[in-house]
């Protein structure tokens, strides 16, 4: 990505993170499972997909460099889902219709998530079955070691911390896209259309924990 391009959502007091001089944006879609709101388990609205389009920040703190997210937008397939995490995380959420295929065959995984606007777009992956640690310092490392999420609000930014431990990875050996990004994200991104991606990464999931948010003036 252009980093020129993101400069304008870089929340106050953020930098952008690099991976070997390259500036990434990315797609993730994933699965929430036993989903809790501030420890309280909400009917219904439980299990769900997500799907965002990210790109990676850092800010110093004490000495401390503290490597985070920063979220273009968040889709969800429930509006309460959209309404709460906006209120409380101050996030860029927004409801579409969504579905998942999540297929685990002898010795090869397929993922699949699907949302929908005015038409269909699509993330898909075929993976090898087996999971495996990551490798340090790896372009897979960078993508998923980023623990605190920064969301841009006027001249305020605010800060929350996702706990989990490190992810193991799987060999993707196939992906397909369906996309607009112009569409859903809007034109800064229409590029992205006609761009392969770098990489295509699947990750073993995990319980995750989202700290209580803080602002940073």
């Amino acid at each position: 990505m252009d980093p020129d391009i993101l400069l304008p959502y870089l929340p106050k007091g953020t930098e952008l993170d690099f991976y070997k001089g390259k500036c990434y944006v990315s797609l993730v879609g994933f699965m929430f499972l036993n989903t809790r709101l501030l420890g309280v388990p909400i009917p219904f609205h439980r299990n769900f997909e997500e799907v965002n389009l990210r790109f990676y920040v850092k800010k110093k703190e004490k000495g401390i460099w503290k490597r985070g997210v920063v979220f273009i937008k968040e889709i969800v397939p429930k509006p309460a889902l959209s309404l709460v995490a906006n209120s409380i995380y101050k996030e860029n959420y927004h409801t579409m219709p969504m579905k998942n295929q999540i297929e685990k065959r002898e010795d090869e995984l397929l993922i699949r998530y699907s949302w929908k606007d005015k038409n269909w777009h699509s993330i898909q992956i075929m993976a090898e079955s087996k999971a495996k640690p990551m490798e340090e310092n790896s372009e897979f490392e960078f993508i998923t070691e980023h623990y605190f999420g920064f969301t841009k609000k006027e001249n305020t930014t605010s800060e929350y911390e996702v706990c989990h431990p490190k992810w193991d990875c799987y060999t993707v050996k196939e992906y397909h896209l369906e996309i607009d990004f112009q569409k859903i994200y809007g034109i800064d991104f229409k590029h992205l259309n006609d761009q392969k991606p770098l990489s295509v990464m699947l990750a073993e999931g995990s319980e995750v924990h989202v700290k209580t948010k803080k602002y940073i003036s």
